[in-house]
């Protein structure tokens, strides 16, 4: 009996994989790039440390810049689509690499481990970011203005980096993780706060957001939240069984006028 179930168990997995990967492969395949945008990386280091971003082919064009922090598994394809969607738009988008050379994830254990570290250790995740951000100034042309947007572990990282008073217009946090320990102080934040959250997102308790709604209305900050409805946590990811293709396209739209708000 335990052997049937376990038969079971193993053939639905194979199903929810292969699905997957189809879904993949189909998105992918449709996924319309223009010839005249295309991604270039870009190597910087603190210290012994070597970092490999990405950068928009339009990189020191007088356009204002967007710092993109990927999720858990480090860059990843909706980052990337991401940079590229916004090129269209007028920006000039940067993906940090926050891990660093040799520090990759092989699996989502890993991703855990390591995104759990730099929830903890924030300081050094803000020091990351800043890293980052000054990589993507520096290929600014006249215009020097900057917003960070952040994919779940990423989203996480955006509010760290208003946390820091990190020198941006502003952040958006797409399914980022909400919770700051109680132990830390609520301060004065200076840059705008834009949250994409979904409503059915796992990740975060209703403790979190709350005190989240608190932490910024301390901070006497410009801050607006909108949850999506029937949406998990990766709900904008199209490579994730949570993606909702509806919510995701709203996500989108809200996030540039944001952007536009901010930044033009």
């Amino acid at each position: 009996m335990k052997l049937k179930n376990l038969s079971k168990i193993i053939l639905a997995t194979i199903c929810i994989v292969i699905f997957s990967c189809s879904k993949t492969k189909f998105i992918n395949t449709f996924k319309k790039i223009s010839p005249t945008t295309s991604l270039k990386t870009i190597s910087y280091k603190n210290g012994n440390q070597k970092f490999t971003g990405v950068i928009t082919s339009n990189h020191g064009k007088n356009l204002p810049g967007v710092l993109i922090l990927p999720s858990w598994m480090g860059i990843d394809e909706e980052a990337k689509n991401a940079a590229l969607d916004l090129e269209k738009e007028g920006y000039i988008a940067f993906i940090a690499d926050i891990y660093g050379e040799g520090n990759l994830p092989k699996n989502e254990e890993e991703a855990s481990v390591k995104s759990t570290f730099y929830k903890q250790n924030y300081k050094e995740y803000q020091f990351r970011i800043t890293l980052a951000l000054n990589e993507l100034t520096a290929k600014l042309g006249a215009v020097k203005k900057t917003a960070i947007i952040g994919y779940c572990f990423g989203g996480t990282g955006a509010l760290e980096a208003t946390r820091g008073n990190i020198p941006v217009e502003g952040v958006v946090s797409i399914h980022g993780g909400l919770y700051k320990s109680p132990d830390r102080r609520n301060n004065v934040i200076l840059s705008k706060i834009l949250v994409l959250n979904p409503d059915k997102d796992q990740t975060v308790s209703k403790e979190d957001y709350d005190n989240l709604i608190k932490e910024m209305n301390e901070g006497n900050v410009d801050w607006q939240i909108i949850t999506y409805a029937n949406s998990k946590h990766t709900f904008t990811n199209p490579q994730s069984l949570d993606y909702n293709p509806i919510m995701a396209k709203r996500a989108w739209q809200h996030m540039l006028l944001f952007l536009k708000e901010v930044l033009k």
